[in-house]
């Protein structure tokens, strides 16, 4: 529920700290004093459309928060930790209106769209007024209210729904897969056989390219090996003529020592390094040994791959995925009646299961719909709307096929005896409207209703019995949810458990009026109640009529 509301800056109000408790509230005070104010106010931290001019003027902007204190289990905190919003503790909804027309919202401290703190915002307060539409324009909202009363639990139904959607998919892709093979199977059966024939895989290509890389460069590289081979160790070698030369000065070398030896280990050297080059040498004309039809097969495989690949449009690498869906879809058209068949007797088996689900929805929403026609019609009598009939209208559709099942409902009334039913917001007068409303709520409260209501002067144009009625439904239904009532009529004042009085006052030390809201004691109730009774001039006998008022409520 709704335990505090503090606004700042806004319109006349320039500071405005409200504590609210469950139960009944009403707020009461003289025709201008600022009650729109207030709820604009509210409308606003819930995420309602925001407007500079809400700025209080000489403002640069104005600021709501609301705190809600809620169960673990409220629909609105989980709404929060879906966008990743903290909720221990309370829930705290803020607004801020620049006085330029930007807004800005927050729930617990952390920015959010506007979209976000609507979503959050309605699931914790409805606002209800005598020209209010919310929940009771759109059918959609008019068969949650009837399956919320009834217990009727739809999701039984929407999970065939979605079997039945899974399986016309499956069926219609292979119908299409059909199709576009049989156009296309004399292609098929050419790219099936020759894919088969070149048998491609996957990864092929780049290992073809890098062997035929690999093997063209050592086809630049090899004759330059064998040439220098060649030169070290072939026919034209140095190394016979070095190796004579050799042996004739070592057999001098006695005799001229200090003259021969120098050269004799020259030679000797070269004679080495020759050796080791031509080992080098031979180690890399092995390395760069390739067989050219090695090379020659190396290519054409390659480059039939890639005019494969630019036949089919595809990339190399993709010849293989290419081929298996080529065969698919050729297998499609000789095994595709059979499958066809199944894939038929699925939807069909889906079909069947979701209409026995939805029709035994609209069985059970027929009765509930009987029950709250029953309760809401009981309702009427004491709200002067005993020549009034509450319908609730069901137009069963055997041949939709919606997540929801097969009905459109919609609440429906007749005003007067003889006249033609018809849609509530067409048929319903402005008062006529909120009364209907009140009895719906009063039926529905413990049902779905968001934890916060706020009446907006429903009982406008009502007085006496009607209005008595109005504070008695409206006091049943705060034993349900929290209640917060602006109202002009002293019997559903009397009745409340709480009784705010909202007045304007000239500032201490300003020159301006701010809007004041303050919870009144008994005797002050008393008065107020006796106002709203006698209008400017209180007397005895509205005083008297006042605390009749107020015992009598008690």
């Amino acid at each position: 529920m709704l335990v505090q509301l503090a606004i700042r800056d806004i319109v006349l109000i320039d500071r405005l700290d409200i504590a609210f408790g469950d139960g009944l509230s009403v707020l009461t005070g003289e025709t201008g004093a600022g009650k729109s104010i207030l709820l604009d106010a509210v409308s606003l931290a819930l995420g309602g459309r925001g407007d500079g001019g809400l700025v209080r003027h000489g403002e640069a902007r104005g600021q709501v928060t609301a705190a809600f204190d809620l169960p673990a289990a409220h629909p609105a905190r989980a709404l929060a930790r879906q966008h990743d919003i903290p909720d221990d503790g309370d829930l705290i909804l803020r607004r801020i209106q620049f006085a330029d027309g930007r807004t800005r919202a927050f729930v617990n401290d952390q920015p959010v769209s506007v979209q976000v703190l609507r979503a959050i915002g309605t699931a914790l307060v409805e606002i209800h007024g005598q020209h209010d539409d919310r929940a009771m324009v759109e059918p959609a909202v008019h068969r949650q209210l009837l399956d919320g009363f009834g217990g009727c639990d739809s999701a039984g139904v929407s999970a065939r729904h979605a079997a039945l959607r899974e399986a016309r998919k499956a069926l219609d892709e292979h119908k299409a897969r059909i199709a576009s093979a049989r156009r296309e199977a004399e292609f098929l059966t050419h790219a099936v056989a020759e894919l088969g024939k070149l048998a491609p895989l996957a990864g092929e290509e780049t290992d073809l390219a890098a062997r035929r890389q690999d093997m063209m460069q050592a086809e630049k590289v090899v004759g330059e090996i064998n040439e220098a081979h060649d030169l070290v160790a072939g026919s034209s070698s140095p190394l016979p003529s070095i190796s004579s030369v050799l042996r004739r000065l070592e057999r001098r070398g006695a005799q001229a020592p200090a003259l021969v030896g120098p050269s004799v280990a020259a030679l000797d050297a070269v004679l080495n390094a020759m050796d080791e080059a031509r080992l080098a040498l031979e180690a890399a004309q092995r390395l760069a040994a390739f067989d050219p039809r090695e090379l020659e097969a190396t290519e054409e495989r390659l480059f039939a791959l890639r005019a494969a690949a630019r036949k089919y449009d595809t990339t190399p690498d993709g010849l293989a995925a290419l081929r298996q869906r080529f065969a698919g879809d050729l297998a499609a058209i000789e095994q595709g009646e059979e499958r066809l068949r199944v894939l038929e007797t699925a939807v069909a088996t889906a079909d069947a299961a979701y209409a026995e689900a939805a029709k035994a929805l609209s069985t059970e929403r027929r009765a509930a719909a009987e029950r709250l026609e029953a309760a809401v019609n009981r309702e009427l009598p004491p709200l002067k709307l005993d020549r009034a009939r509450f319908i609730v209208s069901i137009e069963t559709d055997p041949d939709s096929r919606t997540p929801d099942g097969l009905d459109r409902v919609e609440f429906w009334v007749q005003t007067n005896p003889g006249t033609r039913p018809g849609p509530l917001m067409k048929v319903a007068s402005g008062g006529e409207l909120s009364r209907f409303m009140l009895a719906l709520k009063v039926v529905l409260a413990d049902r779905g209703s968001a934890p916060t209501l706020v009446f907006d002067e429903i009982d406008a144009g009502a007085g006496g019995a009607v209005a008595d009625a109005i504070g008695a439904r409206l006091a049943r239904l705060a034993e349900r949810v929290q209640v917060m009532a602006v109202t002009h009529a002293p019997q559903v004042a009397a009745r409340a458990e709480r009784h705010l009085l909202i007045s304007k006052d000239l500032v201490e030390g300003a020159e301006h009026i701010a809007t004041r809201v303050s919870p009144i004691d008994a005797g002050a109730r008393r008065e107020e109640i006796a106002r709203m009774l006698a209008g400017a001039t209180i007397t005895d006998e509205a005083r008297a009529a006042a605390q009749r008022l107020l015992e009598a409520a008690g």
